[in-house]
This record gives C-alpha cells, structure tokens and sequence, in this order.
C-alpha cells in the first residue's frame, strides 16, 4: 500500500468530548454554586435591561424578518418577541453582553460565562412551553441555574490553562462550545448525540480577536457571543434531526482544530468539571468597565475628591497593573466609538478620577467630548507589578490588582491607592451581593412599571420559588 494513502478508520471521539457530555449529562449539587448562579441571573437579565435603553442594541432585537411570531416559540426578556429559539438565543446574548456589567471568568483565556444564558434561557423556555402544550412537565428555573453551573464550568475549565486570545481566536469559540453542550442535552439529546454537536462546535473554528483590539475595536464585540450561543442553538438542533458529528475534530492530524488553530497543542486542564468557576466567578457589580480595569476604577474614584479641582495642575498620573491588562486594554492615541473608550485602561481611569463614578452613558459621545478626559489620559504611564501578573492566575488568590498614583507638579503626590480584589470578587462575596441586588433592582426599574419589577424581584429573590417556576412563566414576567 502506498504510505501516501490515508487509512479512513474512524477514531472514537476525542476524550475532550467525551468529558464535557458525560459531564452534562451528570447533576451539580451544591448550595453555593446554586446561590451563586441565581445572583447571575438576576444580574446578566439586570444588565440586559439596562442595554435595552440604547439603541445601538435594541435596532438588533427581533425576527430577522420583520412581524414574524413564532407560537410556543422563546421570549426576549424585556420585549414583547416571541421568536424562535435560535434567534432568541441571539437576542439574549446580544442584550446581556452589550454593556459588558456582569460576571466574568479570568485566567489564560478571558471571556464571560454569563454569555451562555442566551441560549440556555431560550431553549429552556422553547423546552417549557412546548411540553406544557402536551401535557407534560415543563423544565423549571433549577434547570436553567444547573446549565448555567454547567456551562460556567465548561467554558472557565478550558479557559483555565489555554490561551486563545495568544494565537489571536476570540474566547466566544467557548461560549459556542459550553451552549452547545448544555442546550443539547435539554432539547433531549443523548450522550452520542452531544458528543457529535459539540463536534461541530469546534469544527466551526473561532472569530478573531481584531474586533476587541486597536485599532479596530468596535461594537462586534457586544453581540459575538450572542452570535456563538445561538449557533450552539442551531447545531445541537442539526444534530437532533440526524447529522452525524465528526469524532477527531480536535485531534485529527492536519485537519483537526489542534493543528488548525493551536499550534498543534492539545489542551491542559487544571481541574475537572464540576461547580468551581461558577462559585469563584467575578461580577461586575459597581462599574460597566472591562474587568482588568475595576480595581484601577475603583482606586480612581478614591481618589477624585483630591484630584477632581487639581486637574490642570497634575505633572503625571502612574497606572500600576498586570501583564493582561496591558496586553489588552492599555491604548493611547483616538477613540472612535464607545466600545473602544470601554476597552481602554486610561479612559476608564480618568472618568473614575474626573467624576468619581463610571457609567454606561460615560462612555458615549457626549462625555468622551469633555477636553479633561485626553487630558488625563495624555499624562498616564502605565507600568507592570510582576506580583500583580502572577497572583492573577494563582488559584487561591485569582486577584486582579491596579494601583494608581497622582503626581502634581509642585511636587506633591497622593496616596498610591491600591486595589487588588475588586468588589465582585468571590473574596468579598458579603461586601458585593447587597449591592449587586440593589443593581437588580434599579435596572428593573429602568424597563418595567413598578409592580411588575417588583414581582420579578421577589421571585428571584426567593430561591426556593424560583427554582420551582416553569421557565415559560418566568418569562412570563417579563412581557413588556
């Protein structure tokens, strides 16, 4: 036989697989990840809310064609649509990443868990009410919080020790993959069958990065993972029908994503699934600013009452920080649109110094005019503390340290004030969850009348009736 003959065996699946199905298809148990991932809910379908107010995200809410309903289909929370389960994931996706104000997961690769929701959110509420319409037992919010669990896990455990934003692919290629699994095994799928969508899921390869980075940031960013968990949607919905799936997708020699996308690298895992990311993930909770820049906001907004009547006497201000924080969100030079000014250290540092707060509306047009915010910008250094870059990845710390300095040209200077674990930090979980349900509650208000928000806050406020809602009639709620 010729050596340039390939021998067409087919493998079995690749173990990757093979874990994250058997995984799926297991149950997840403990309190606090159950605790944590309904104070997520509340805050991913908070900031939704919240986006909903700018148009820039409402224009892409909706059936692709315009009027079409799809009965018994999924709701968009915040909307009257009822679409079908694909472009609901989309929407939901769309509208709860578009401000970037809830949690997120940070370790060799970046991302935000919370992504997943738009499609574990529509499915289950397409799941709902199709098996209600039959008389039969509709999934539960407990379901829904056990695929949020599971798909914080899947994504934050790959994410842990392989860096794809180092070969220039966007951490929403794990979003694909974590919605894959979950959404097929509540539309019913087999341990087979989820093996072979999330096949597909990594044969779809990833989007790049050159969205997220200058100087071609722009608002892509704001709706890709709505993008990737509706394709999760679509593929586990392929394979329901009878596609095959593909097993060495990620190991198959030359073809395979392994050689394709990474260096011919497999990938390493620190730990196995089971309900860690969730319980250590980070929520935004204080500011809409990129998470390497919370604490930096933080520690500027100490400051700004010394600094605020001082501006046009500042010689330099000194952003101490880690290396991913640099990698990513340090840039000099023009701002284009506000989702560049939300991925730029400096900016956010000097709307934190200048107003003593950081909004969402502290990134549009009108306040990026105020001549104060270059100015600031035009005197910031921005150095590496290697005990900040190393402790960002240790396991028991997973700190996310900015410091900053303001030095005045008489020669005087501030307090360098330091910030290492941001309020959102499971290290100071107490101190946050207050504060993060208040958030809730505000950004209820800022789409509902006041009787139907509080309605919805005291459902999710009451674990116990939350978990035993009918998914549809918890979307119920939320009809506008």
């Amino acid at each position: 036989m010729s050596a340039n003959v390939e021998t067409n065996v087919r493998p079995a699946p690749d173990s990757e697989l093979v874990d994250i199905a058997d995984y799926v298809l297991g149950s997840v148990t403990r309190d606090e990840a159950f605790d944590t991932a309904r104070h997520c809910l509340m805050d991913t379908l908070g900031c939704g809310f919240l986006a909903q107010r700018f148009p820039e995200c409402a224009k892409h809410l909706g059936p692709i064609v315009p009027g079409t309903v799809v009965p018994n289909g999924a709701r968009v929370p915040g909307t009257q649509f009822e679409l079908d389960p694909v472009k609901a994931a989309w929407d939901i996706g769309c509208m709860i990443r578009w401000l970037d104000f809830n949690d997120t997961w940070l370790a060799a690769e970046w991302g935000h868990p919370s992504d997943n929701l738009g499609g574990i959110l529509a499915v289950a509420d397409y799941v709902s009410r199709r098996e209600a319409a039959a008389g039969r037992a509709p999934l539960t919010m407990r379901d829904v919080l056990e695929g949020m669990i599971q798909a914080h896990e899947i994504q934050g455990c790959l994410a842990l020790e392989n860096s794809f934003n180092r070969v220039g692919l966007d951490h929403v290629l794990l979003v694909r993959v974590a919605s894959t699994a979950v959404v097929t095994r509540l539309l019913g799928g087999t341990r087979e069958q989820i093996v072979d969508a999330l096949s597909h899921a990594w044969i779809d390869g990833s989007s790049l990065r050159t969205y997220r980075h200058a100087p071609n940031a722009g608002p892509r960013k704001s709706w890709a993972a709505g993008d990737a968990t509706s394709r999760a949607v679509r593929l586990a919905m392929l394979v329901l029908k009878g596609e095959i799936g593909y097993p060495s997708a990620l190991s198959a020699p030359t073809w395979g994503f392994y050689d394709v996308s990474f260096g011919g690298k497999p990938f390493s895992f620190q730990r196995p699934y089971g309900s860690y990311v969730m319980e250590h993930v980070l929520f935004k909770i204080s500011f809409p600013a990129e998470f390497h820049a919370q604490t930096a906001v933080e520690a500027a907004v100490e400051l700004h009452p010394e600094v605020a009547n001082r501006i046009d006497d500042i010689d330099r201000i000194e952003l101490t920080t880690h290396e991913s924080a640099i990698r990513i969100i340090s840039k000099t030079g023009d701002l284009n649109n506000p989702a560049d000014r939300d991925h730029c250290l400096q900016y956010m540092t000097a709307i934190g110094l200048l107003k003593g707060d950081l909004t969402a509306d502290d990134y549009e047009d009108a306040a990026a005019r105020d001549p104060r915010v270059d100015q600031l910008r035009d005197v910031m250094v921005v150095q590496e503390d290697e005990r900040y870059s190393r402790e960002y990845h240790e396991a028991d710390k997973r700190s996310i340290a900015n410091a900053v300095q303001v030095f005045f040209r008489n020669g005087t200077k501030t307090q360098k004030v330091d910030v290492e674990y941001p309020i959102g930090h499971r290290r100071r979980r107490d101190e946050g969850i207050p504060i993060l349900v208040e958030k809730f509650r505000r950004n209820l208000g800022v789409r509902f009348p006041a009787g139907q928000a509080g309605a919805i806050a005291e459902r999710c406020l009451n674990r116990e009736a939350l978990e035993a809602t009918p998914v549809h009639e918890f979307m119920d709620l939320m009809v506008i």
